[in-house]
C-alpha cells in the first residue's frame, strides 16, 4: 500500500535548482535508501515530505490517516528538560500528563505534600481516562531500551545521546512513515547495531539518508539516489546499486560523448556560411539551435573532491610508547593498565561506546593529557595533524578562505605552491562560496573544510577523531583511498564500519572494566576475535562522560550456545516475568481505588515507590529474557 506519493516535485533556492519535477511513492513495509552528494538536496527533500517547507510546484499526497514523523540532522531541545520530559512530550496532551505523573512520582519519593497527591489523583484519572498509561508505558519502553536515563538533564548529554533522545521522540510516537536524516552520527557502534534491529522490525515505511555503507547495506531495500535535481530508483541493496551505477555512468559518458560529437559536426556545418541559410537547410539550422538548448541545459556530474597530504620527512621507528596506562575521572575508572607500541606506518582504528573514554586515550598517547600513572614516551622527529569531531580548531566568524590560507594567498602540497582558491575548489567549494563565514556552512562543508586546512600541514602522523560524520559517500571513499595509501601513521576514532575495515591494519577497542585490547585488523576481524562472553558493566557518571549509564562494548553474541546455567536462567525467566506482571497489577489496582489517595501521605508515597521499582526490575527481566533467547 502506498504511503504518501510525491508527484512532480520542483523546487529551487536563488538559481540553483535542488529538486526537478520529481515524483515517488513510498509503500508500506519498505525501507529506502536515499544518497546522493552533500548539497544534492536531501534533506529539502524530507523537510517537503515532512511538511516543513513547501515545494514551489508539484504535491504530495498521503494516505489517510498517515502519521509522519523527522529525525533532523541537528535536533534541538530545550536544554533544562530532563530526557523523560523531551520524550513524553512529542506524544501532545498525554504526554504532557504522562510528563506530570512522571514528576509528582519523583517528588512524592522525597515530599509527602498532600497537595502533590492531590493533583497525583487527578492526573491519574485523566491518564486513565484517555488510556493514557499504554503510552506512559511505552515511554518507558523506549528510554529503558536506548539506556536512556530518565532523569538526566538534556544540558548534561553529549551529542551522541541526544542523538538517541530524538530518536526515542520519534519511537514513541509509532509513525507510519520514519524519515530519518544521517541517523548514525554520533552514535557508537552498538547504538548503532540496536537501531539497525529496530528498524528492521518497523512495519511502516523508512526514507533515511546516510553514508554509513554497512548500516544501508542491512537496512535498505531499495536505493533512490538524488543527482543534479533528478531522482533514479533502484530496487537493490546498497552494494548492487554500486555495480549497476557504474555501468549507468558509463552509459551516459558514451551517450553525452556522442551528442557532443554530432553538436561538434552540426557546428563545423553552420560556419560553412551561405550554404547553411539557403531555404532547404532551415530545418538543419533550427535542429542545431535545439541541440545547443539542450546542451546548456545538461547539468554535469558534480566534480570529485581531489585530496592529498602533505607528507613531511618520515618520524622515527617507534612513534609512541605506551607502559601501563591508568586514568580515571571523579572516581570513574576510564583506561585500566594499557600498554602498547606503536610504529611507523601503523594504522590504529579505536572503538568503544560514546564517554568510553577515546578521545581521553588519544590525547594521552600525543602527550597532550598526562595519565594517572604509567609512562608515555614519544618518539623522534614527530609532526601531528589533528581532525576533532567537535570542529573546535575553526573559528565560526572566520570566512573559509581565512580559514585555510593563514594570510598567505598560496599553500603548499608536497613542495608545490597552489593558489588558496585552486586548492579549496579541490575540496569542493566554488568561488562565491569561499567568502562565506565559517558559520554558514553545513556539517559536510565543515569536514570538508577542516579536512582542507589539516592537510596543508606537513605532518607524518595523522589523528582523526570521527571524521566520516556528515561527509557524502563518495568523499568518504575518496578519504579512505588517500588513508590507505599514506606513508605515515594513522590514529583513528570512528563509528564507521567499513570506513575502519578499509583503513586500519588493527584496533584498540574499549571493553569491560575500562579495559583497551588491541587486535589485529578493523571492524570484521575485532567481531570475529573478541571474547564470547560479554557482561554489561554500568559506568559512573563523569564530568566529561555523560550519561550515568553506558553500555558493554559489544553486541550481542548470536553463534555460541548457551551454557547450562544460562539455559535454566531462561526456563525460569518466563515465571519470574509473570510474577512481577502480577505484582504490578496489584500495586496499580490499589492506586485506582477511590480512597487510595486518602491515605497517609507516606503510605502513598511508599506504594508508588514500590510500582516505580517494581517497573524497572520488570524491564531488566525483559531486556535478559530477550537476550538469552537471541543467543539461542
Amino acid at each position: 500500500m502506498s504511503l504518501i506519493h510525491l508527484d512532480n516535485i520542483s523546487i529551487a533556492f536563488g538559481h540553483v535548482t535542488l529538486l526537478d519535477n520529481i515524483s515517488l511513492r513510498l509503500n508500506g513495509g519498505e525501507r529506502v535508501c536515499l544518497i546522493g552528494r552533500n548539497g544534492e538536496g536531501k534533506s529539502t527533500l524530507l523537510k517537503i515530505i515532512n511538511k516543513d517547507i513547501l515545494p514551489d510546484h508539484g504535491k504530495v499526497e498521503y494516505n489517510q490517516g498517515c502519521r509522519v514523523s523527522r529525525l533532523a540532522q541537528e535536533p534541538t531541545f530545550q536544554s533544562e528538560e530532563t530526557v523523560f520530559q523531551a520524550v513524553a512530550a512529542s506524544l501532545g496532551e498525554i504526554g504532557q500528563l504522562a510528563m506530570e505523573y512522571h514528576e509528582l512520582i519523583q517528588q512524592l519519593t522525597h515530599d509527602h505534600d498532600p497537595k502533590l497527591l492531590t493533583r497525583l489523583e487527578v492526573v491519574q484519572h485523566q491518564l486513565e481516562a484517555q488510556d493514557g498509561w499504554l503510552l506512559e508505558q511505552r515511554v518507558e519502553t523506549v528510554l529503558s531500551r536506548l539506556q536512556l536515563p530518565p532523569d538526566e538533564k538534556i544540558s548534561a548529554l553529549s551529542g551522541g545521546w541526544k542523538r538517541r533522545v530524538a530518536l526515542a521522540q520519534m519511537l514513541v510516537t509509532s509513525p507510519d512513515i520514519l524519515l530519518l536524516d544521517e541517523p548514525t552520527n554520533h552514535l557508537d557502534i552498538e547504538a548503532i547495531d540496536w537501531l539497525e534491529e529496530t528498524l528492521l522490525n518497523f512495519n511502516g515505511g523508512l526514507l533515511f539518508v546516510s553514508h554509513d555503507r554497512s548500516f544501508m547495506q542491512r537496512i535498505a531495500t531499495r536505493i533512490i539516489e538524488l543527482d543534479r535535481g533528478k531522482i533514479t530508483s533502484y530496487s537493490n541493496n546498497y552494494d548492487t546499486y554500486l555495480t549497476i551505477k557504474q555501468a549507468d555512468l558509463a552509459a551516459e559518458a558514451m551517450q553525452a560523448a556522442k551528442f557532443d560529437k554530432k553538436l561538434a559536426q552540426e557546428e563545423v556545418w553552420i560556419r560553412q556560411g551561405i550554404q547553411a541559410r539557403r531555404t532547404r537547410n532551415e530545418g538543419r539550422v533550427r535542429a542545431l539551435k535545439r541541440l545547443r538548448e539542450e546542451r546548456a541545459q545538461r547539468r554535469e556530474q558534480v566534480g570529485k573532491i581531489r585530496l592529498a597530504v602533505d607528507n613531511s620527512e618520515s618520524s622515527g621507528k617507534i612513534v609512541i610508547e605506551a607502559h601501563h596506562i591508568v586514568k580515571s575521572y571523579d572516581n570513574n575508572l576510564i583506561i585500566n593498565d594499557f600498554s602498547t607500541t606503536i610504529m611507523r606506518g601503523d594504522c590504529i582504528g579505536i572503538i568503544g561506546v560514546n564517554g568510553a573514554g577515546k578521545t581521553t586515550l588519544l590525547k594521552i598517547l600525543l602527550g597532550e593529557l598526562a595519565p594517572d600513572s604509567g609512562m608515555i614516551k614519544l618518539g623522534t622527529k614527530l609532526q601531528i595533524a589533528y581532525f576533532d569531531q567537535l570542529r573546535e580548531q575553526l573559528d565560526p566568524e572566520q570566512s573559509v578562505y581565512d580559514t585555510v590560507s593563514q594570510g598567505r594567498d598560496t599553500v603548499t602540497i608536497n613542495g608545490e605552491n597552489k593558489h588558496v582558491m585552486s586548492y579549496l575548489a579541490d575540496f569542493l567549494f566554488a568561488p562565491q562560496r569561499v567568502r562565506s563565514p565559517v558559520k554558514s556552512l553545513s556539517g559536510g562543508e565543515k569536514n570538508r573544510l577542516l579536512l582542507a586546512r589539516l592537510f596543508t600541514k606537513p605532518t607524518n602522523i595523522l589523528v582523526l577523531d570521527e571524521p566520516t560524520n556528515d561527509l557524502d559517500v563518495e568523499s568518504l571513499e575518496l578519504l579512505e583511498d588517500l588513508l590507505a595509501n599514506y606513508a605515515g601513521t594513522l590514529l583513528l576514532v570512528s563509528h564507521d564500519r567499513r570506513f575502519l575495515d578499509n583503513v586500519v591494519t588493527s584496533t584498540f577497542v574499549f571493553e569491560n572494566n575500562a579495559k583497551v585490547t588491541e587486535y589485529v585488523g578493523g571492524y570484521q576481524d575485532w567481531v570475529r576475535q573478541r571474547p564470547q562472553e560479554i557482561k554489561s558493566v554500568p559506568v559512573k557518571k563523569s564530568a566529561s562522560t555523560k550519561p550515568a549509564i553506558v553500555e558493554n562494548t559489544d553486541i550481542k553474541p548470536k553463534t555460541r550456545k548457551l551454557s547450562y546455567k544460562e539455559q535454566r536462567e531462561l526456563v525460569e525467566l518466563p515465571e519470574k516475568i509473570q510474577q512481577l506482571e502480577a505484582e504490578l497489577a496489584t500495586l496499580q489496582q490499589l492506586t485506582s481505588e477511590v480512597n487510595f489517595y486518602r491515605n497517609e501521605a507516606k503510605q502513598v508515597g511508599e506504594t508508588l515507590a514500590k510500582i516505580k521499582a517494581t517497573e524497572e526490575a520488570l524491564s531488566t527481566v525483559y531486556m535478559r529474557w530477550e537476550e538469552l533467547e537471541a543467543m539461542q
